[in-house]
């Protein structure tokens, strides 16, 4: 192999287009069939938009919790969290971790105050449309479009790269066709099939995670957590690390990794509050499981980023000194790191042709899974908050899943086209990740005001976001020409232009939005929200909203109490992931002991195995089961008697936890 020549890649194309075509049309099939029995059993009807944009508002804890897990289990988290840690070493993982728990956790808060201030909203987007008036509603619907348009392409360029570099595939041809097994399932089967396809996919993206992570652990090269330490000490370049204390991968004291923690902690507050598929998977749990289901998928997720991260980036910095490594005796390039490849690499010199294989198939959930959730949110956007809104205020429900569909088949080819776009301007992974919280952050701090605060003005929810956006470029630019001398792909995407960004764009709009909404004060009736109607409630042969019995005394003093609840788990998850845990290790200045290093991986290990629980298992015993086997009784008996009205089946009276 000369210097820079790429690896082969382990897998063949077949192999490739096999996974990425034939496990799509698989699923998509699977769920055309599971979503008819749904109806069958439980009356879900997905050409209903209760059901297909909120699930009827039932879903449960175990559900809500692994949908959570799922919803943040990005390619880009599997692939950035090993390749950065590669770079920047221990500390790293954590940043990430912190940087996609806590904000879940925060976001536990805002889903049941929705629950309890707008009971019938469907997405974000209405709730702004009702207190401000339109013209909010377009810059909302804008930097909604903004952020899944840019979430969605980030895992697209990550997953497709991967793919690529596994089975040779053409890049772009995996580009266009990663998506399409989803588009199928989603068009057909809605929001409920998207939490029972993130079910499935995390079931096998957990179980795949557990056996690579232990595999890394005891591949002969390693052999055991001592000796693990041992081989990052005798690293050739441990000591040299930039920005790290005594230039090593086990301090926790790194600069780069401090950097890159600010910019994925504020950047992914930005990307929860402003994503309206988490506002959707919000409005669609149950009232009971809001609050539970987002604490727990939140603070399990924290194991995958930390551990997986922790074990394949130092893992890949010990074997690529070995003959198992695909490159050797060269390191990678950094064109290889920052396009995601230590984990397809690591995967190939650790398992050979079945670790690429296997990694090939958990990027392939991960990649399909965020884009499920991704094209319900642009299709509610499309649907409700464009079509239902201006061009047909008083839409059926027929009317508004044809537009749902139109949504989800529209987003999926721009997405494919703009992310072939990236590729072929030279842009990758690293360089998404650093500089999407750019785009992204200006409503986050009005869009929290929207649902808590009654003083926010009509002109300060409109000036705020447009301000830190404007802001957030400037400073982007001008750092970026300040630092290197130019404005450039390479430049715009190193870590301190994008932390500065980063930062203006998301806390300019407070000040702003506080000073005008003060200048020109507000006084907003919460009961306005009492506006938004459910779809059903326009049709005589649906449930109708009963507002005494939703807002019965029993049940307005439990959320309120479930409210107290979630803000102290945000608080007490932000002060013991952030501020108590990762920040003094930072100024402690040290080099991590073999101890300390063992204790930590031990830890990490168990709360994985916790999280396996917790996405794997926890839905079966909240009511899962019960529903699985309703399932297969009624495709049993369709499969003997091909009656299209809906099969009685005995319910058992489900446990609330």
């Amino acid at each position: 192999m000369s210097e820079t020549a790429s690896p082969v890649p382990p897998l063949s194309q077949g192999v490739g287009y096999g996974v990425v075509i034939g496990l799509g049309v698989a699923f998509a099939i699977g769920m055309v069939f599971t979503t008819r029995a749904l109806k069958k059993v439980f009356g879900e009807d997905s050409n209903t938009t209760e059901t297909f944009m909120v699930a009827n508002r039932s879903v449960g804890t175990g559900l809500t919790a692994s949908a959570v897990i799922s919803s943040w289990t990005f390619t880009s988290a599997l692939l950035g969290a090993p390749y950065l840690t590669y770079w920047h070493g221990i500390a790293l993982p954590i940043w990430w971790a912190n940087g996609q728990s806590v904000m879940i956790c925060c976001f536990a808060y805002m889903a049941i105050q929705a629950k309890l201030k707008a009971p019938n909203a469907h997405t974000l987007l209405e709730l702004i449309r009702v207190r401000y008036g339109r013209a909010a509603h377009i810059i909302w619907i804008i930097m909604a479009l903004l952020n899944n348009i840019f979430n969605f392409t980030s895992m697209l360029v990550g997953a497709s790269t991967a793919v690529s570099a596994l089975t040779g595939m053409n890049v772009y041809a995996c580009t266009y066709l990663l998506p399409l097994g989803v588009v199928v399932y989603t068009y057909w089967g809605g929001l409920r099939a998207t939490f029972l396809t993130d079910y499935i996919h995390t079931f096998i993206i957990m179980i795949i995670l557990v056996w690579f992570t232990l595999k890394v652990l005891t591949v002969a090269e390693i052999g055991s957590l001592t000796a693990f330490y041992d081989l990052v000490k005798s690293l050739p370049q441990e000591g040299t690390v930039a920005g790290n204390h005594a230039g090593s991968y086990l301090s926790m004291n790194s600069n780069e990794s401090l950097f890159f923690g600010i910019i994925h902690i504020v950047t992914n507050f930005g990307i929860v509050f402003m994503d309206t598929g988490f506002w959707q998977k919000g409005f669609s749990a149950d009232i009971a499981a809001a609050v539970p289901g987002y604490i727990i998928g939140g603070n399990a997720y924290f194991a995958i980023p930390f551990t997986f991260g922790t074990v394949v980036g130092l893992g890949a910095l010990v074997l690529e000194q070995t003959p198992i490594w695909p490159t050797y005796p060269r390191r990678m390039t950094q064109a290889e790191v920052s396009g995601g490849l230590v984990l397809p690499y690591t995967a190939q010199a650790v398992a050979g042709k079945g670790g690429a294989a296997a990694i090939l198939l958990i990027l392939f959930m991960a990649c399909t899974s965020v884009a499920s959730a991704q094209l319900i949110a642009v299709s509610s956007i499309v649907s409700f908050d464009i079509y239902g809104s201006y061009f047909n205020k008083n839409p059926t429900d027929q009317q508004l899943i044809r537009w749902s569909h139109v949504g989800v088949v529209g987003c999926a080819l721009f997405i494919s086209t703009f992310a072939t776009v990236l590729h072929k301007g030279g842009v990758d992974l690293n360089w998404t990740i650093y500089m999407i919280g750019i785009v992204i952050c200006p409503g986050t701090f009005p869009t929290c005001f929207a649902l808590l605060w009654k003083k926010q003005s009509r002109v300060a929810a409109i000036v705020a976001p447009i301000v830190g956006m404007a802001s957030g470029f400037a400073i982007w630019f001008a750092t970026a020409y300040k630092l290197y001398g130019e404005i450039s792909i390479i430049t715009t995407g190193e870590t301190l232009p994008c932390m500065y960004a980063c930062l203006t764009s998301m806390f300019v709009p407070l000040p702003v939005s506080v000073v005008l909404s003060y200048l020109r004060p507000s006084d907003f009736d919460w009961d306005e929200f009492l506006k938004i109607e459910r779809i059903s409630d326009k049709s005589d042969s649906q449930p109708q909203f009963d507002r005494e019995s939703y807002f019965s005394p029993e049940r307005v003093k439990y959320m309120k109490r479930m409210s107290k609840i979630a803000a102290i788990w945000a608080v007490a998850t932000f002060m013991g992931q952030i501020v108590l845990w990762p920040l003094p290790m930072y100024g402690a200045k040290t080099v991590m002991s073999k101890g300390l290093f063992v204790a930590w991986l031990v830890v990490g290990l168990i709360w994985l195995f916790i999280t396996l629980l917790v996405a794997n298992f926890y839905p079966l015993v909240d009511g899962g089961l019960q529903q699985i086997w309703q399932v297969i009784a009624v495709v049993r008996k369709t499969t003997k008697d091909d009656s299209s009205e809906v099969i009685e089946v005995d319910v058992i009276p489900e446990t609330k936890s």
